[in-house]
């Protein structure tokens, strides 16, 4: 684990304490939250009878989501916010997924970029203040950032990702 993913993670460890009594994140996020590892690869197959899967994280980071994307906006939404520079997920998809979903569920309001086969997306406001980003996705990895809308400031998060048959 690089030197940033370590302080991330030992961060998200000091806010997720901090936050035990607060209930911004629901419950049911929460439980999820205690299951899995912060900064998690996905190996994903079109096949797999598994529809859903929750990965987590800590948004922002030092470098604009248009210097990693070099565009100002994306036909998924703005490329908004401050992200690492390395990915905090690879999402390995195995196959063409005919609808998939990725959904960001923060306290904060967070940015969404991905970048994979055929270029980069963007989104902030999928629904409320969450990005996310749905449709076809082709096989390959993909790298995903969530940001920050204020340089260096890290908030928890979740990604739920939903693949419908």
């Amino acid at each position: 684990m690089n030197k940033n993913k370590r302080r991330k993670t030992t961060l998200f460890l000091v806010v997720l304490f901090s936050l035990a009594g607060i209930q911004k994140i629901s419950p049911v996020l929460s439980q999820d939250l205690q299951l899995t590892p912060i900064f998690e690869d996905v190996n994903l197959y079109p096949k797999s009878p598994q529809n859903r899967m929750i990965i987590r994280g800590l948004s922002g980071g030092p470098v604009s989501a248009k210097e990693t994307t070099g565009r100002n906006d994306t036909v998924t939404g703005p490329c908004v916010g401050f992200i690492d520079r390395k990915p905090d997920h690879r999402l390995i998809l195995n196959g063409f997924f005919q609808s998939l979903k990725l959904e960001v569920k923060s306290s904060e309001d967070t940015t969404l970029v991905v970048r994979g086969p055929g270029g980069s997306w963007c989104n902030d406001d999928f629904e409320g203040k969450n990005p996310g980003i749905m449709g076809q996705w082709f096989s390959g990895t993909y790298e995903v950032w969530v940001g920050s809308y204020q340089r260096n400031k890290y908030y928890p998060y979740v990604i739920k990702i939903t693949k419908e048959d």
